[in-house]
């Protein structure tokens, strides 16, 4: 299908990776309903690009809102490619988490992200036209760090699914692709990371890798334009892969994580084939 023809909805698209992916779909000619909680932050796409555009205010954990976007949607022409870009990074122990924080990072991340799936498959399905879901997920999805199991939960949840949809949609010619970004020049390090209320004592050492949070913020090696770019080139490829890792980095983490896990396969192996009835 021609980017021309295609209209895609991108959830977070006031910065970072969802105002990327938006541009570069306009730059191609598609169009864009471009969500945001603030949709005035989509004000300079409007601006640019004009009624390619439709800006909409979405909170992805409103199912009014949500609901009242896929009607909006729908009056714009439909939706061809959803992207879930909307979600925020947490950092605090196991221990010191409230509840509220956690379910507060799920309801974002993972549930988020469901609704807007379940809310675009009707019209995906019933346009029959190559459809697509993009689910934005991270290095943390491949593997998890210590302060981050949350926001690293969030998001194997978010592949988890993802995987099962890819092989229940393959019959409606509907893909889904994975991305795993590593660091990029986006504000995500600043602006789009909480931190536990309450840190514990017993938890220095998390509490000082938090201090120095915005230590790397504008100094990313990842070029969030020419990320963009590799999903879009990607999605079109003749065999588009489940996962996409972005950056170096992404890829050195990946490589890193797969080895582990097969280093504890075949190093196990033994005592896991001996677990059978005798």
């Amino acid at each position: 299908m021609a980017y021309s023809d295609r209209t895609w909805l991108v959830t977070g698209t006031s910065s970072g990776f969802g105002k990327a992916i938006a541009r570069e779909v306009l730059d191609r000619g598609g169009r864009v309903i471009a969500t945001a909680r603030d949709p005035g932050s989509v004000a300079d796409l409007v601006a640019e690009y004009g009624d390619r555009v439709l800006p909409l205010a979405l909170d992805v954990t409103d199912k009014a809102q949500i609901a009242a976007a896929i009607v909006r949607s729908d009056a714009f022409g439909g939706v061809d490619v959803l992207v879930n870009n909307a979600g925020y990074g947490f950092l605090g122990g196991v221990e010191e988490s409230s509840e509220d924080e956690i379910a507060d990072q799920m309801d974002v991340n993972f549930y988020g992200a469901l609704k807007m799936i379940r809310a675009v498959l009707p019209g995906l399905r019933d346009r029959a036209r190559g459809g697509y879901i993009v689910n934005l997920s991270s290095i943390a999805g491949v593997c998890s760090f210590p302060g981050a199991g949350f926001y690293s939960a969030s998001k194997f949840a978010l592949e988890g699914l993802s995987e099962a949809l890819a092989a229940e949609l393959k019959g409606f010619d509907i893909g889904v692709m994975i991305v795993e970004p590593g660091y990029f020049r986006t504000d995500f390090s600043g602006r789009s990371i909480r931190v536990a209320r309450h840190g514990h004592p017993a938890y220095r050492e998390l509490a000082e890798s938090r201090a120095g949070l915005g230590a790397i913020d504008g100094s990313q090696p990842g070029d969030p334009a020419r990320g963009a770019r590799a999903i879009l080139d990607t999605i079109d490829a003749p065999r588009a892969p489940l996962r996409l890792a972005l950056g170096p980095d992404a890829v050195e983490i990946c490589e890193h994580a797969l080895g582990r896990r097969r280093a504890d396969l075949d190093g196990w192996a033994e005592v896991s084939r001996g677990t059978d009835f005798v």
